[in-house]
């Protein structure tokens, strides 16, 4: 675990130095996993899109987005890079990040971003991502195409990345020279009926086909939601001749609506549990001030239309902005468990000062929501608990002196080893930790 940096800096929010040591605590993490080194020959400031999994050798491993700063436009720090680290014991200690793919510094290379993992039945690691060309649509740091490399030795040594083709979209740019914009957030897991990887997926629509914003602002930017199934991972394919159902596409794509504009659809970050009675919900943030949500009688081919996620069936809408809002199956992954945990920050974008379109600062605290299956609901399968207040920081700002950031966004994972549910997450995109989710 790398040392907590002794140096502080006056940011432009809180115009005080900033103790990293008390700050790594404020949201009381039982794991460390990095914390950035500020001296060293690699940008590490921005640290999210953090996916913690079971590695075939049963230890746990992490990939996640690492940079200067998170790059949506191209003069900002490109350096997005993939980094890898392992733990022996638990997340008790994590070993110093190797970089997968993407610049240590900018230009170097080009970027690498958003890194998911899977693991086949023989124990070989797949680790995809969006690689950059210089060429985007809408987001910078959104547009690439999928990439994929694979390691047959725990993450030793790892493949040449090879492309894995997709076909277009109606949403994307006409001009096929310009990659999608395509995030994949959640780590897939094995939810399907047959034991395939399922992951859903966020679609940013091309300026040159989507609704027009009606208002200066990204949370009304068109997005939609999609599905990728992986259906020959287990025979160890090369990365390339990957086998991807894509579902959902095109016309079948789930979609909500933006308040007072029906037709623009703000749908982003989906998030997938399997229920007790086979089908699978996904929870989805949206500009609309709650969480939306579908499911899926058919190993996620097709979907219900979207609806407003609510306490229970016909209770009171659960409030949260434009911000990741996961779900995860308390008793595993794809568990169908029957018992859900999820995460909220229990405001539609208006906090104190802040507006829904101030993102970087409106997100937390984060609220837990325990949910159960109910089963005798005639619409939504869930009903949840009261949201209790599960983290927050005190406000202050960290991060590069030209991005700080207050966010507690959670573009986070979880994993259950031994019983113990852990979530992973970044906090304000800087430092990477854990904390257990315990019964009580």
């Amino acid at each position: 675990m790398p040392d907590t940096p002794q140096t502080t800096y006056t940011d432009s929010l809180n115009q005080d130095p900033v103790d990293y040591s008390t700050q790594l605590q404020q949201t009381q993490p039982d794991y460390v996993v990095y914390i950035p080194n500020h001296h060293t020959d690699i940008s590490d400031t921005g640290n999210e899109h953090f996916l913690v999994f079971d590695g075939p050798d049963n230890r746990l491993m992490a990939v996640w987005t690492q940079s200067t700063r998170e790059c949506n436009l191209p003069e900002y720090d490109p350096d997005q890079h993939i980094a890898f680290a392992t733990s022996d014991d638990e997340g008790k200690s994590w070993s110093q990040p190797r970089i997968l793919a993407g610049p240590a510094k900018p230009g170097d290379e080009l970027m690498a971003s958003w890194a998911f993992p899977m693991v086949s039945r023989s124990g070989r690691i797949y680790v995809l991502y969006n690689q950059h060309i210089g060429k985007y649509d809408t987001y910078f740091h959104h547009a690439g195409y999928l990439d994929g490399i694979y390691s047959d030795d725990a993450g030793a040594t790892w493949s040449k990345p090879q492309r894995i083709e997709l076909a277009r979209s109606i949403y994307d740019n006409p001009d096929t020279s310009i990659p999608q914009e395509i995030i994949v957030w959640q780590r897939p897991d094995r939810l399907t009926s047959d034991g395939k990887y399922l992951v859903g997926l966020t679609r940013w629509v091309s300026k040159e086909v989507r609704y027009p914003p009606p208002i200066n602002s990204w949370i009304a930017v068109e997005s939609v939601v999609e599905f990728l199934r992986f259906d020959n991972l287990d025979d160890d394919p090369e990365p390339g001749d990957l086998k991807v159902t894509h579902t959902a596409k095109d016309k079948d794509a789930v979609r909500s609506p933006y308040p007072g504009h029906p037709d623009l659809s703000v749908t982003q970050e989906p998030s997938l549990v399997k229920l007790p009675d086979g089908r699978l919900l996904c929870v989805m943030r949206t500009s609309a001030g709650s969480p939306y949500w579908t499911v899926s009688a058919d190993d996620g081919v097709t979907w219900s239309p979207t609806q407003v996620l609510r306490e229970h069936d016909g209770g009171e809408p659960l409030k949260h902005p434009l911000s990741p809002c996961p779900i995860y199956d308390l008793g595993g992954v794809a568990a169908g468990s029957g018992t859900y945990m999820l995460l909220i920050h229990n405001h539609d974008g208006h906090q104190g000062k802040w507006k829904p379109t101030d993102t970087s600062h409106h997100r937390r605290p984060i609220y837990k929501v325990i949910g159960r299956f109910d089963p005798d609901a005639t619409n939504q399968p869930i009903r949840f608990d009261p949201p209790e207040v599960f983290m927050d920081h005190d406000g202050v700002a960290l991060g590069p002196e030209s991005n700080p950031r207050t966010d507690l966004a959670m573009y986070a994972s979880s994993t259950v080893r031994n019983g113990q549910p852990v979530l992973w997450y970044p906090d304000r995109k800087y430092f990477l930790l854990g904390r257990k989710i315990t019964r009580s």
